[in-house]
């Protein structure tokens, strides 16, 4: 290819990838749903984006090394601490019992509906094992399931990745070297893959810690750093035994994420979009390496496939895993109704189907466009399916807002019994004892006392919560407070307003989302609540009464609108209001019901 034809090529791949996830993002549905049909149509258009002709032999490397970035931004995500009791037995059966049932199920019913040779259909079935948080944790972040379906879905699809990597690279080197191993040599190389890359990750994790937590590197540099480790050790443990870097990834990702000496951000938002861009990137290139006519035979037999793998084989992996757990029926039941396939599988297929082509395996040559079929159809099933199956089993989390208040003094708890009573589900923090007793009369729920210390001062993310109202006394707290947290809450961050005469270090010159307005800033606020104004709570439409000043608007969905400097939410249908009552010269009380 002429240098103008790659430039054409690579400009164009980037342009998909993220057109792709933007029309994905547009339409509400998982990115992958558009990627891999994008990538396929693209590919039968024109050749400019076959990434066999852009990068050559360079292509499989890169995919080695992309999927390590992948793993190791997952194992960031993996939290030791959610891994406990029945969680991590349910975790474990997973990985154990899926591996093997669903690899020999797989392989079984290629060889009957696809035809292949034993040879053919035992390497697809190690490719169709894995998961991959490159499909289930956007597919989670979609349907929102309880917390705890979250994290053990999310830990199974981190680790079932590498597992499967290293699988699918042992039944191809046996394939390849046409040697039959005994089972207890076959366990025996996979715990040496197991051993590389554990031994790989933790010399990469030294070197993090080196760079990272000695150094002291700014934040920037420090992403740097981990993207050149992870990079160097996937790559050196890749050339001692293949796929024993994407081990080493995920290892290095939950070290960095649970070792109390590590000081990572738990979220960075330029690591974020690199593996947003390199998964959209790869997944184009590699639904373009797919023909049409490869897909005419086998379209309708991998359908079956799949047909048998959702409906049976995953359900009864579900059903053995959580026999004897104190899972609740819907959560064992939707653990069973979710194993999409995503960028390991394709990127396994791609790699070893060509080989075995050549070398004339019977059948090798429906491998890649079987998984492609896989992956598109489990995507496609469990995308449009899983939201409604969430719903029928009742392991959807609530969409109503979940708000955290910051602040404990008199007025705050009566905002937050306020916005209870309207319906949302709120959570309590203070500093003082004092204030966190005041929490706890009031019977609103209080979080650890660790909590907003973990977020702003190690980046912890503040899991379920919607928006963060920093209330507290101290404007400088709620100005720093709400930069540091502002990566770490699925929502926005809003702070009080400082006094218009303030003289703080930081309050007056900070950015960010304040409440209320300068009419209501913090000293208005409070010292009106102080003169008894109550903090009340109106239904229907209409305007606001006279004397009243509007907070917030609590939609008829649970979602929360504040009134932010001074502009106040749209009226709709449904509406709670939550207001500040006229001063009453009178003992602040509790919060009241709606004004007559």
């Amino acid at each position: 290819m002429t240098t103008d034809e790659i430039l054409l090529g690579l400009g164009l791949t980037g342009v998909l990838a993220v057109g792709s996830q933007v029309l994905a993002r547009r339409l509400r549905i998982p990115a992958l749903i558009v990627l891999l049909p994008v990538g396929f149509t693209a590919g039968a258009l024109t050749d400019d984006i076959d990434p066999d002709r852009l990068l050559g032999a360079t292509f499989s490397p890169l995919v080695s090394l992309s999927v390590a970035l992948i793993l190791y931004d997952a194992g960031l995500g993996l939290d030791l601490k959610h891994l406990r009791g029945h969680n991590r037995r349910v975790v474990v059966r997973l990985l154990l019992l899926g591996v093997v049932v669903t690899g020999f199920s797989a392989a079984l019913l290629a060889a009957q509906f696809l035809g292949m040779s034993s040879r053919a259909a035992l390497m697809l079935g190690a490719i169709l094992v894995v998961s991959g948080p490159t499909v289930v944790g956007p597919l989670l972040n979609f349907v929102r399931p309880v917390e705890r379906l979250q994290r053990i879905l999310t830990w199974e699809g981190s680790l079932i990745d590498p597992i499967g990597g290293i699988l699918g690279a042992l039944v191809f080197h046996s394939i390849v070297a046409s040697t039959h191993h005994t089972i207890g040599e076959r366990i025996g190389q996979l715990l040496l893959s197991f051993v590389i890359g554990l031994a790989g990750g933790l010399v990469g994790t030294t070197v993090l810690w080196l760079l990272l937590g000695r150094l002291r590197l700014p934040e920037p540099l420090g992403t740097s750093v981990q993207l050149a480790t992870v990079i160097g050790t996937a790559a050196v443990c890749d050339v001692l035994r293949d796929d024993a870097g994407l081990i080493a990834a995920v290892a290095m990702g939950v070290a960095v994420a649970n070792l109390p000496t590590f000081d990572v951000p738990s979220r960075n938002p330029f690591f974020e979009t690199l593996v947003q861009l390199i998964i959209g990137l790869l997944f184009i290139s590699i639904s373009a390496t797919i023909t049409p006519d490869s897909l005419t035979d086998v379209a309708l037999p991998t359908l079956g496939l799949v047909a048998v793998l959702v409906v049976v084989v995953r359900p009864l992996v579900a059903a053995l895993s959580t026999l004897g757990t104190d899972l609740a029926r819907g959560e064992r039941a939707f653990i069973g109704w979710m194993a999409p396939r995503g960028i390991v599988a394709a990127a396994t297929a791609s790699t070893f189907s060509t080989t075995l082509v050549a070398d004339g395996i019977g059948g090798a040559a429906k491998i890649l466009p079987a998984t492609f079929l896989v992956i598109v159809a489990t995507v496609a099933v469990y995308g449009f399916t899983a939201v409604p199956a969430a719903r029928l089993l009742e392991v959807r989390r609530l969409a109503r807002s979940r708000p955290l208040l910051v602040g404990g003094a008199r007025w705050v708890v009566d905002l937050g019994r306020a916005l209870r009573s309207a319906g949302l589900d709120v959570l309590m923090w203070a500093g003082l004892e004092s204030e966190r007793e005041r929490i706890r009369e009031s019977g609103l729920e209080l979080a650890p006392g660790e909590l907003l210390a973990a977020a702003t001062g190690q980046g912890a993310e503040l899991e379920g919560i919607t928006a963060v109202l920093l209330l507290t006394g101290e404007d400088d707290f709620n100005a720093l407070a709400s930069t540091i947290l502002r990566g770490s809450v699925e929502g926005r961050v809003y702070r009080l307003g400082p006094p218009h005469d303030s003289h703080g270090v930081v309050a007056p010159y900070t950015g960010g989302d304040i409440l209320f307005g300068g009419s209501l800033a913090r000293p208005a606020l409070a010292g009106r609540y102080a003169e008894g104004a109550p903090i009340v709570t109106r239904s229907g439409a209409g305007p606001v009464p006279a004397g009243y000043d509007l907070l917030f608007r609590v939609r008829s969905d649970g979602s929360l609108a504040p009134v932010v400097e001074g502009h106040p939410p749209h009226e709709e249908e449904g509406d709670v209001l939550v207001l500040l009552g006229p001063a009453r010269r009178a003992e602040p009380g509790r919060a009241q019901a709606e004004p007559g």
